[in-house]
């Protein structure tokens, strides 16, 4: 679906502008986005399935919930209406922890340069995963699967026929962060 994104300078730096992602998409104009990764109390991480009919990356496992901002939305509004969107899932602000904002410059093709900056965001998946409803024109399927799997299939893009190529620091952030937060779970219920 094609809708109107914020233009960024290469420093993720708003420009005033706006255009259709398309738009932004054919020419390569950096534009914010959301990613949301979701993990559970006992070690496991949500992971989706892309879509078929994605132009980038069909058929590839990425993070839990991913989309992009609206011109003039509000960034953690958009992760919301992203998580509820795609996996039916409805969480509050509070829930949503923010990482970081990480630049992300893709040529799939001439006409298609997907420009990214990611505002990323961990929270805990507290629902049983068979609640989670997937948004079929987005989402082929949905996962969890344990951490340490994960980590042994992107550090270093071991895998890479089956996730989308992020860059290995990136999931190498995105998993310290995750297991900080589950440390830190330990520690408040008094299992560390």
């Amino acid at each position: 679906m094609d809708e109107l994104v914020d233009i960024l300078n290469e420093d993720g730096s708003p420009t005033g502008r706006k255009e259709m992602k398309s738009v932004a998409h054919r020419n390569g104009l950096f534009h914010p986005t959301i990613h949301v990764w979701l993990y559970t109390r006992n070690g496991k991480l949500l992971i989706q399935k892309r879509g078929k009919h994605k132009k980038s990356y069909p058929l590839l496992w990425d993070v839990s919930v991913a989309g992009h901002i609206g011109a003039g939305e509000d960034i953690v509004r958009s992760a919301l209406r992203e998580i509820e969107e795609e996996i039916g899932l409805v969480l509050q602000p509070d829930a949503l922890t923010k990482i970081g904002v990480f630049k992300s410059q893709k040529d799939h093709s001439d006409d298609f340069r997907d420009y990214e900056f990611h505002h990323s965001y961990i929270a805990e998946l507290n629902v049983p995963f068979d609640s989670l409803r997937k948004q079929e024109s987005e989402v082929d399927e949905i996962a969890l699967i344990p951490l340490i799997r994960f980590a042994e299939d992107t550090w270093g893009m071991a895998n890479p026929a089956k996730y989308v190529p992020h860059d290995p620091e990136y999931y190498k952030t995105m998993l310290r962060s995750i297991r900080d937060a589950l440390e830190r779970l330990d520690e408040q219920t008094g299992l560390a």
